[in-house]
């Protein structure tokens, strides 16, 4: 993040200075348009061309490759002070910019935990506006006429190497990003791609003429500076309430609120840009509205794509908004040529006018249907192809959890059913009975050593009250007995295979007893439905078992 500070601080006060300096060397409006226009096709260009050199060289090296040519850009301004060579200069510089954003957003998209993404770009947005605003602050240092302020923006820039060349984080990769053609992204919301085109021509235009529109009001360098950081201040604070109301019903009713409140602020700028104070409130007014047509655009877009085509739409809307920075300058200078300084504003209510009604409209007329679930506004700025991946994912994630968080309350409020209970306890005595090791010899009520009986330990799960340890596994071990000793009569009542589950002591041939007590010499085996009382040696009291009182009736332990 330090890094990407100080390379905002040199790169917002270079935007800001090649206008002034220009408009001092005499350059015509349509000029200097021209030259902003020349940098976002650099920028387009980059986000072919960066790519591949990065995967290349690799990150660090990619980002000292960066710096190292746009630092020398910036003191070639000042060196060579001739139109044409400017308009290439602007061109470089704008491929050179994209390829230090892809690689501090790819750091922050591969470092960020999932559940931590969304923060962090929040952050990284406040970081880029923040220091776009506090570079207009270099202006009160030193007139544009003279070396210093491209000396201080060549500094920041250089400065913004130290961080990234001292890291120890692994590199990440650099992914190639499909398109979605304009027809699909058409198809699926033609509101967002009216929205990112006007977005481009509306933004483009302020960050490469808005310096120029003040100086023409006959604002000295400080006052240019007031003027732009109102605007990006307002960008930064209403995004977060527009975003809001966004996400609280249909987003193309908060993209009407955005463009229509940004020509009303336009249109008040153009009438009363004589007024400090008036057209600082209509800058910050004009900021607000229009810093939040693009994020809503692409929340608007995500909500009618599916989970998987939602990167490559980002993508898309990044190129229509790309198209929409690079005609938007030479335009707008051609207006301000022929109107002056007013020729800007009114740049901007015509092309932002009719987006809030052509929003309006089709708001009214066609329901919104949202494709899988609601997307959730982020506050962002056009940076790079990945910025748009790390929104991607945080959208992608926010998804992904919400139908986790839907299944669990769904299969909470179902329940079990009585089919579902059943087999569960079905299960339950399948697993107990399998499991049940050899039935130990117990004392029977007469000092003999009998194997005792047993009853379903299922049945009495749910009816017998708290007992002891000892007092359970007697009755598991009633229970094993009298399920295991009709398999040894005359007329089986048990598979073979469940029989071999309960073996007894001399009873069958090859069979061992794993009991410990010792077994009878009479293997004769008692016929079914007599009392079990094997003769045989007394097996050692249990302690806490109280004995019988009466030989002829078995008492049951309570």
């Amino acid at each position: 993040m330090i890094g990407t500070a100080l390379l905002l601080l040199g790169n917002g006060l270079l935007g800001t200075l090649i206008v002034l300096r220009g408009s001092l060397e005499g350059y015509g409006d349509q000029t200097l348009g021209l030259m902003g226009s020349a940098y976002f096709i650099g920028f387009f260009i980059g986000t072919y061309v960066v790519p591949p050199l990065i995967r290349r060289m690799g990150h660090i090296r990619a980002f000292n490759f960066f710096a190292a040519g746009i630092a020398a850009i910036v003191l070639v301004h000042s060196l060579v002070v001739l139109p044409w060579v400017w308009l290439i200069l602007r061109l470089l510089t704008g491929i050179a910019l994209v390829g230090f954003y892809t690689v501090i957003e790819s750091w922050l998209n591969t470092q960020s935990q999932p559940e931590r993404r969304g923060q962090i770009f929040a952050f990284y947005m406040v970081v880029n506006l923040g220091a776009l605003a506090v570079a207009q602050q270099f202006l009160h240092f030193a007139s544009p006429a003279t070396f210093v302020l491209f000396s201080i923006a060549a500094t920041m820039i250089c400065l913004s190497v130290l961080p990234v060349a001292a890291t120890r984080l692994p590199q990440p990769l650099v992914s190639t990003v499909p398109r979605l053609t304009v027809r699909r992204l058409w198809q699926a919301a033609p509101a967002a791609v009216v929205g990112a085109v006007v977005s481009g021509l509306a933004m483009g235009t302020f960050w490469s003429m808005g310096p120029l529109y003040g100086n023409r009001l006959g604002l000295d360098a400080g006052g240019v500076a007031l003027l732009m950081t109102a605007t990006i201040v307002g960008g930064a604070l209403l995004q977060w309430p527009l975003g809001h109301f966004s996400d609280r019903g249909d987003r193309r009713h908060a993209l009407a609120v955005s463009a229509g409140g940004a020509t009303v602020a336009a249109i008040l700028m153009a009438v009363f840009g004589e007024i400090e104070y008036a057209l600082l409130a209509a800058a910050f007014l004009y900021g607000g509205m229009a810093f939040a047509i693009y994020p809503i655009v692409v929340a608007h877009l995500v909500d009618h794509l599916a989970q998987d085509d939602i990167l490559s739409g980002n993508a898309g809307v990044l190129m229509l908004h790309g198209i929409g920075a690079v005609a938007g300058p030479t335009v707008a200078g051609l207006m301000m040529s022929i109107g002056g300084a007013a020729g800007l504003p009114v740049f901007f209510a015509i092309v932002l006018g009719p987006l809030a009604v052509y929003v309006a409209l089709r708001a009214r007329r066609v329901k919104d249907r949202i494709v899988e679930e609601p997307a959730h506004f982020v506050p962002m700025v056009r940076t790079s192809a990945t910025a748009m991946e790390i929104a991607a994912a945080v959208e992608e994630h926010r998804l992904e959890t919400a139908a986790e968080a839907a299944a669990e309350v769904a299969a909470a409020e179902a329940g079990p059913t009585d089919g579902t209970a059943t087999g569960s306890l079905a299960d339950e005595d399948t697993t107990t009975a399998a499991s049940t090791p050899p039935s130990p010899t117990l004392p029977s009520e007469d000092g003999t050593t009998t194997t005792g009986p047993t009853s379903t330990p299922a049945a009495h799960a749910a009816e017998a009250p708290p007992e002891d340890a000892e007092l359970s596994e007697l009755r598991a071990s009633e229970a094993a007995a009298e399920a295991a000793w009709p398999t040894l009569a005359d007329e089986p009542l048990m598979g073979e295979s469940e029989a071999q589950v309960f073996p007894l002591a001399g009873t069958q041939p090859g069979l061992q007893s794993d009991s410990s007590a010792e077994t009878p010499d009479d293997d004769s085996t008692p016929p079914p439905g007599e009392d079990l009382r094997a003769a045989g040696p007394q097996s050692a009291e249990r302690p806490g078992i109280a004995p019988p009182e009466d030989d002829a009736k078995p008492r049951r332990h309570e």
